[in-house]
């Protein structure tokens, strides 16, 4: 970025021998602020552009084109807001290097006034402002759910999104959600998205507080800083006719489940009581708990078939795995699957079997979906009521 400021004709004429150059940049390396003094004074107030900002270690480095007395200017030299901050000359004291002893503190105005100096051939050197602004604390430009959303229902599929403007890479970032306690986490490559998801079953019909803090990464203390706060309300609990125990409600429907088909294989889905049973010739072999579509995403009810197999299907939709894939829609948009997982490892809990909270989709625990999956064929009838 330059800076040029114009001479009216006298000043030009007294100037003619000479010249004056003002830069001011920003890059890795911080800001390079280079002054071209001469017999003549030269007094110059500059700052940086509002888009431009410093990062907390970056250095300042103000340029001489002599040698400079730079006595003066280690008795004088300070940061206002004041912090603590260490320089030095280089390049036989025609540069001055100014970093923080720590970090300039985020999202901070500072100003440096170097006071009038002289150069080894005793030049005067007017006073110089410099003024800069740090990198300010992370954004949160859009967060799910909404704030104050009311009969929100948070899986793997549906996790609690954070997305920042900007790179939140040169910061800690904490969450607070209350009541919750521990939290798997999936973050994408340049720290823009955060994916949260409780680990722990999600209390239905509760209102969840969410807070979140930041704080520079190369801070050795407990300085973080809230940055976004926000109150969600879980879907109230649906009233239930059969055992809220889940092992007793499998009991139940392997022992009342009437078989819809009486001949070969098929697979029975009760979407009131989230049971899925396998039927051989009439008979049941198992049943298990399942998770199906959420309000407003219900698992079609009907007679389906299945129409393929995968072992470990990739939704790009959603940007996670579902093994033991099996399709009962022609399209490939609704399937059986075991609970979903993210690429970095984490996958969904068995929390939520028992509890309607897929896409539409209908999910099973591990062990059942690959035990159904390896016995049931391409071509074996559903039926979802």
């Amino acid at each position: 970025m330059k800076i040029s400021h114009k001479l009216n004709k006298k000043t030009k004429l007294s100037f003619k021998a000479f010249s004056i150059l003002a830069i001011l940049t920003l890059g890795a390396s911080g800001i390079i602020y280079s002054i071209e003094a001469y017999p003549e004074t030269f007094k110059t107030a500059v700052s940086l552009s509002e888009t431009q900002k410093l990062r907390p270690m970056d250095p300042i480095i103000i340029s001489f084109s002599q040698p400079v007395l730079v006595k003066i200017y280690a008795e004088a030299l300070k940061a206002v807001p004041e912090l603590p901050i260490n320089f030095h000359w280089e390049d036989q004291n025609r540069k001055l290097i100014i970093q923080p002893k720590n970090f300039w503190k985020p999202g901070t105005g500072y100003a440096f006034r170097l006071p009038e100096g002289r150069s080894i051939m005793l030049t005067k050197i007017e006073p110089i402002e410099i003024k800069f602004s740090t990198l300010p604390y992370p954004k949160v430009e859009k967060f799910y759910p909404a704030k104050e959303a009311k009969d929100v229902t948070l899986d793997i599929e549906d996790p609690l999104v954070v997305n920042f403007q900007e790179s939140a890479k040169d910061f800690f970032i904490k969450f607070s959600i209350n009541p919750f306690s521990q939290v798997a986490y999936q973050i994408n490559d340049d720290r823009t998205e955060f994916k949260l998801l409780p680990q722990a079953k999600i209390e239905e019909g509760k209102k969840f507080e969410v807070k979140i803090s930041a704080k520079y990464i190369n801070d050795p203390e407990d300085n973080f800083k809230e940055i976004f706060s926000s109150t969600f309300e879980t879907l109230p609990a649906k009233p239930q006719e059969f055992s809220r125990d889940f092992s007793q409600r499998i009991e139940e429907a392997k022992k009342f489940t009437e078989a819809k088909i009486a001949s070969g294989k098929y697979i029975d889905v009760n979407l009131k009581s989230q049971i899925l049973s396998i039927f051989e010739n009439g008979k049941p072999l198992d049943s298990f708990l399942i998770s199906s579509g959420k309000r407003g995403m219900d698992t079609p009810s009907g007679e389906f078939k299945i129409y393929n197999k995968y072992p470990r299907a990739w939704s790009k939709k959603y940007g996670l795995y579902m093994p033991y894939w099996m399709a009962f829609i022609g399209d490939g948009s609704r399937g059986f699957h075991e609970l979903p997982e993210w690429p970095g490892g984490y996958k969904e809990g068995a929390n939520h079997l028992g509890i309607p909270v897929s896409h539409g989709c209908v999910r099973l625990g591990i062990g059942p979906a690959e035990k159904v999956y390896n016995w049931a064929e391409v071509g074996t009838p559903v039926i979802i009521y």
